[in-house]
């Protein structure tokens, strides 16, 4: 019988991923073409990879720019990092991250960029595609229903695409819709205390 091919994942301690890579390769994964306009959120990864990643596993998103206003550089949840290249690109984050990684050869680095991959496996590190990725992270969502959910959500629900299946993706893994406030948000559109004067 041949050989099955050996798990990426398998003995990996470091798990650096470009993010937008993965985020578009998750798309074409979801609509099976190239991703028109702006590509899955970024909140979309961190749960869908803690759950399919050895909880042995570091993990970092490395993402292209700036946070958004009001949000940190750098945060961690379960063991999932997410940094922001700022004024470098990812792939140059990437790089140093690996470069300066105590383990190299135990560490998987998900990117498509050709000569980074290639600059990286001179470090001593493995690489692998975003598709590659991305068609796990599908797999996991198709086999692994959220506990508790047995029906899909109905089509009428708010943020639910064609078919009821969700379409902006934000609440894959099993992550909760999070609100979203709009611009004004906060300001008041009437007096609680009218009809009540002070004392």
């Amino acid at each position: 019988m041949p050989r099955s091919a050996p798990d990426p994942l398998e003995g990996t301690a470091r798990l650096f991923v470009d993010g937008t890579n993965l985020l578009h390769a998750l798309g074409r994964a979801r609509h099976g073409a190239p991703a028109e306009g702006a590509p899955l959120p970024a909140a979309a990864l961190v749960g869908r990879l803690r759950a399919l990643v050895p909880a042995a596993t570091e993990v970092t998103i490395v993402l292209d720019g700036m946070p958004a206003p009001g949000a940190i550089g750098r945060r961690v949840t379960s063991g999932v990092e997410v940094r922001y290249a700022g004024s470098r690109s990812a792939d140059v984050l990437l790089h140093d991250l690996t470069r300066t990684t105590p383990s190299p050869e135990l560490t998987l680095v998900v990117t498509d960029d050709i000569e980074l991959g290639r600059a990286l496996r001179a470090l001593g590190a493995r690489t692998a595609h975003a598709s590659w990725l991305a068609g796990r992270l599908d797999r996991q969502r198709l086999v692994s229903p959220a506990a508790g959910r047995p029906k899909p959500p109905s089509a009428g629900r708010a943020g639910s695409g064609p078919g009821g299946a969700g379409g902006s993706g934000a609440d894959e893994g099993g992550e909760a819709p999070r609100w979203k406030p709009g611009r004004g948000a906060t300001k008041k559109t009437g007096n609680p205390k009218r009809g009540h004067p002070r004392s």
